[in-house]
């Protein structure tokens, strides 16, 4: 059993959750909803600090499932500063996630039919395996993540709800074409692009974005992009020394200051290409003004990203079949 912390209810708390859009992915709009349910569970009630760190809260935590992983990034929520990131192996949770899935679907299947004793039972099981959940999550992140049993229980279901749709491709290993937008602050321009990629070829592109420095949400952005289905709450702003993966077949720059920026990254780039796109935030008048440039931004962008990629993963394609014919 873990000793109990003293939180500060005003900084020891989760005012922020998002997802990592290239490795949690659905269009499945009921899995969205249920991912959004477990975000406003685990920001409306939780205590929760990094162990080990001076910087003070709130938090913002991002989460991303790379492999076997599920990782716990924490940051600012104003300037998403990284903070402190823990990778928790899913391994020990396995059993109790499969039992979540299958307690669940007993208690929605009981509430249908059962008699209030028998949906007591179930209910009871399933407050069992929470607290069995919650237990081992805060002793597998004891002197990392510091929460208590409440938090550990919103957060074990967040990872049950965003885990099935974990994308299980290995970008090193990958065959797909890669492509990475680059913008000022990657909060408007390079999300939005790659958001709109990711959308129009599922499945068939690995698709970044980052910052030449480090940005914030846009409220701007949430708003005309969820006018065409994409939820961009999930996004969390990175900058290009957060990137991972050097090589990228295809490098499009968005911003004027981002050429010159990926020039001193010394990129492996297939192609790298500029894309002039006017800044929306710049845009002075009333809030319909405003809108009207992000929705204009985000059409222009569309239109763009189909035309070019297209022609990328045909390109991928035909260099697939012939590789496969020389083989045999």
């Amino acid at each position: 059993m873990n000793t109990q912390r003293q939180f500060d209810p005003d900084k020891d708390r989760i005012v922020a959750v998002t997802l990592d859009p290239n490795t949690i992915t659905s269009i499945n709009p009921d899995e969205v909803h249920e991912w959004r349910i477990a975000i406003y569970d685990l920001v409306e009630g939780n205590a929760f600090a990094p162990a080990r760190v001076k910087a003070s809260g709130p938090y913002a935590l991002h989460v991303s499932i790379i492999g076997n992983y599920i990782l716990l990034d924490v940051r600012h929520p104003e300037t998403y500063e990284p903070i402190a990131a823990h990778y928790l192996s899913l391994t020990p949770f396995r059993q109790l996630i499969r039992d979540y899935f299958r307690i669940r679907d007993s208690y929605y299947d009981a509430i249908k039919t059962a008699s209030s004793h028998q949906i007591e039972t179930v209910d009871m099981a399933r407050r069992g395996l929470h607290n069995e959940a919650a237990e081992l999550l805060r002793t597998r992140l004891h002197n990392k993540l510091e929460m208590d049993l409440n938090t550990a229980r919103r957060l074990f279901t967040l990872i049950c709800a965003v885990q099935p749709f974990a994308s299980r491709i290995d970008e090193r290993e990958s065959d797909l074409p890669s492509v990475l937008f680059v913008c000022s602050m990657n909060s408007v321009r390079s999300p939005m692009a790659a958001a709109l990629a990711r959308r129009a070829f599922p499945g068939r592109l690995i698709v970044r974005s980052a910052g030449v420095r480090s940005g914030k949400a846009d409220g701007f952005v949430h708003e005309v992009m969820e006018e065409i289905g994409i939820d961009m709450s999930v996004h969390t702003p990175h900058t290009m020394d957060e990137l991972v993966a050097n090589h990228f077949d295809l490098v499009i720059t968005l911003s004027p200051d981002a050429p010159e920026a990926v020039a001193r990254r010394d990129l492996e780039a297939g192609a790298i290409e500029h894309w002039p796109m006017p800044d929306p935030t710049e845009v002075e008048g009333n809030r319909d003004s405003r809108v009207a440039a992000y929705r204009a931004l985000r059409d222009d962008l569309q239109r763009r990203v189909r035309e070019r990629l297209e022609q990328l993963t045909q390109a991928s394609g035909k260099r697939a079949r012939k590789g496969a014919g020389a083989a045999a």
